[in-house]
């Protein structure tokens, strides 16, 4: 697995790496179709039952119900799905987490889920050690994977040229090439 900071442009993505800007990814395409037919069936349904009293002017209140509980629905159907591809993303048990979202009602199970759900761990690159996604070396191999402070030793982003914490020159630290970006004026 490559790092975010080490990944080259033209280097294709075998691993699936669902970052802060693809949350949309994570919802499969099969809730989303589902959803989709849920929001339209439900609809349909409301649409051909009519309302119990019918009430001069209660015409744009049942439809604002019908919309509103086919949305709700359909939001459902779909955090249902976020939460089976983010449970197996998490290595947690993917058939227990789904079945606590499905059978508590009203979403309770979904936030039970984020409660309790575990942090993303990745590999160290060095020794295949699982390691939290906040971590800078690993315990194991002492092998770095996220730039640090030399002075300070807090995280940087790769583009820092201090740090943001002590005002430490990060040039002078003589980072892991594979910590560096690339920069082809040094060529």
């Amino acid at each position: 697995m490559t790092m975010p900071w080490n990944r080259q442009k033209s280097e294709p993505s075998v691993e699936r790496d669902y970052g802060d800007g693809d949350s949309l990814k994570l919802l499969p395409l099969w809730s989303i179709i589902l959803a989709i037919l849920v929001f339209v069936g439900s609809q349909w349904f409301f649409d051909s039952v009519p309302p119990p009293h019918r009430r001069p002017g209660s015409m744009p209140m049942h439809l604002i119900m019908c919309y509103m509980t086919s949305a709700a629905l359909a939001s459902y159907v779909l955090l249902i799905g976020y939460v089976s591809r983010d449970v197996r993303r998490r290595n947690m048990q993917a058939a227990l987490w789904i079945l606590i979202a499905v059978v508590m009602p009203g979403g309770i199970g979904a936030v039970v889920y984020f409660l309790l759900r575990q942090p993303i761990m990745i590999r160290c690159p060095n020794c295949s050690t699982e390691l939290t996604s906040g971590v800078h070396y690993c315990p194991q191999c002492r092998f770095q994977v996220a730039p640090v402070c030399g002075q300070c030793f807090r995280g940087l982003q790769t583009t820092d040229a201090f740090c943001p914490q002590c005002g430490h020159n990060v040039a002078e630290d003589h980072a892991p090439c594979r910590l560096r970006d690339y920069n082809p004026d040094s060529d």
